[in-house]
């Protein structure tokens, strides 16, 4: 499917950034030499949420990516990606899962990525998205935070109005080796209604789906959801000292965004999650302690432009 533009939606951990293009990018074929330069900054919070067990926690995210793409032939693309996010994490005094301590606090994310596109026939498009991330608690540093693996995808064009394909993930995340499929997807429904990726596949999960609106020009509305999964090395000091921290959950999330000129976007985002659990082991696996949490309130807001 030839799409009009690309489309840099990321919600940073509602989880949503993988920080590479889009599976709707990757579908997509540039004239032969184009190259496209895009960045965005993303702000994203969860308020204050509940414990089963007893007490609370929220957490606020801040982060910015660039992504390259450049169209070397009629079959051949390759890009790159470069992000980096701040988590921090607050916690209530009477957390009684984790023995009334904090598990963790500030978490940083470091993640380069490439993007590599081959289409054999003009009906179908393969990719492949290596990505190696630094993720860890402050304090910690890249040798003990690394997690690598990669994306692959084939999607084939049925119609101008519908590209449909599968997709699977694969990451090394510390203690194990996690796996997920997904569906790729670009479904032109009406002229103005379409349901598509909207979030990148990476080690947090794959692209979710989301149903968008197009109401003109400079306004579109969505609702869209997905299964997230964040895991990060912990430091050295505390109950789970050198351990992994995990938080899982299934964000659904409704979009408004607004178009300043074809080329700047900004996104707002109001989502709940469901279904969350926190999780922290120790270093040898000998204590894990963990806990499910009521549903979430999220906010975000993401700017983008392409250059």
């Amino acid at each position: 499917m030839r799409l009009t533009k690309l489309k840099l939606l990321a919600m940073t951990t509602l989880s949503f950034g993988a920080w590479v293009l889009s599976p709707s990018a990757m579908s997509q074929n540039l004239p032969v030499g184009a190259q496209v330069i895009s960045g965005s900054v993303t702000g994203v919070t969860q308020l204050s949420t509940n414990l089963n067990q007893g007490g609370n926690f929220n957490w606020y995210d801040a982060s910015a990516r660039i992504n390259m793409l450049r169209q070397f032939n009629t079959e051949f693309s390759a890009g790159v990606s470069v992000g980096y996010s701040h988590q921090g994490w607050n916690w209530g005094a009477d957390n009684k899962s984790f023995g009334d301590s904090a598990p963790w606090q500030g978490i940083n994310n470091t993640q380069l990525g490439l993007n590599l596109g081959y289409s054999p026939t003009a009906d179908w498009r393969l990719g492949l998205m290596p990505i190696v991330s630094w993720r860890g608690e402050d304090g910690v540093g890249a040798g003990g935070s690394a997690v690598y693996g990669g994306v692959v995808s084939a999607a084939h064009t049925f119609s101008p109005n519908l590209t449909l394909g599968l997709g699977a993930g694969v990451f090394r995340e510390f203690d194990e080796t996690n796996t997920f499929p997904y569906l790729v997807i670009n479904w032109k429904i009406t002229p103005k209604l379409t349901l598509a990726n909207p979030l990148p596949a990476g080690p947090a999960g794959g692209a979710g789906l989301e149903l968008t609106y197009e109401l003109n020009q400079a306004w579109k509305f969505g609702l869209g959801g997905s299964y997230r999964q964040d895991r990060f090395r912990l430091n050295n000091s505390g109950t789970f000292a050198g351990g992994v921290g995990q938080n899982k959950y299934i964000p659904l999330f409704a979009r408004a965004s607004y178009s300043f000129t074809p080329k700047t976007n900004i996104d707002l985002y109001l989502a709940a999650m469901l279904g969350g659990q926190v999780k922290a082991t120790t270093a040898d696996g000998s204590l894990v302690q963990s806990d499910n949490y009521s549903t979430g309130l999220g906010i975000g807001v993401n700017l983008s432009h392409r250059f």
